[in-house]
């Protein structure tokens, strides 16, 4: 009888593993995150926002997670080959971002760099584009997603996950940059 059972149960964990391994294997080896959101200032007054590291306490969403966040500038003070990099409590985690390319008043592009909780390597851009007065801003982050990645994203909507973390940054933006 008790073998019965253990032996129906290893069966059915076999299967949900089965049934999450394909369900991996299904899905994208890239991913790409977007949000967008209109701000009532012009270009010039948004992008310096994003072009240095330094504003970011303004407004990027994980600067407010961890209270004893480390951070670490290096390189230009702003711009192309400024970097930035972070450590913190699990919620943020440990990384490194770099700017590779800065338009002025138009796009920023990054790269960015997990190391902790996970390794990954994304890139991010903020387009930045005018609408009469206003600057329509773009956040968009991409990347590859490797096997142990397709496994979480069978149990979480990355999507909304960060997506959601986007859209605070981007009004957090919007108010620094219309204040």
């Amino acid at each position: 009888m008790l073998k019965t059972v253990l032996l129906t149960v290893a069966a059915i964990l076999a299967t949900g593993i089965v049934v999450v391994l394909i369900l991996a294997a299904m899905k994208p080896d890239t991913f790409s995150l977007q949000r967008s959101l209109a701000m009532n200032a012009p270009p010039e007054r948004v992008f310096p926002l994003i072009n240095d590291f330094k504003n970011w306490a303004r407004w990027s969403p994980w600067e407010k997670l961890d209270p004893n966040l480390r951070r670490n500038y290096d390189g230009a003070p702003a711009g192309v080959g400024s970097v930035y990099a972070w450590e913190g409590d699990k919620k943020v985690g440990q990384g490194r971002m770099e700017i590779v390319e800065a338009v002025p008043a138009s796009k920023v592009a990054l790269k960015l760099d997990f190391i902790k909780p996970f390794e990954a390597h994304n890139l991010v851009t903020f387009a930045l584009e005018p609408a009469g007065s206003a600057t329509n801003v773009t956040w968009t982050m991409a990347g590859p997603t490797p096997f142990i990645g397709k496994i979480f994203h069978v149990f979480v909507n990355m999507d909304r996950m960060v997506g959601g973390e986007f859209e605070k940054g981007l009004a957090d933006m919007k108010a620094a940059a219309e204040g």
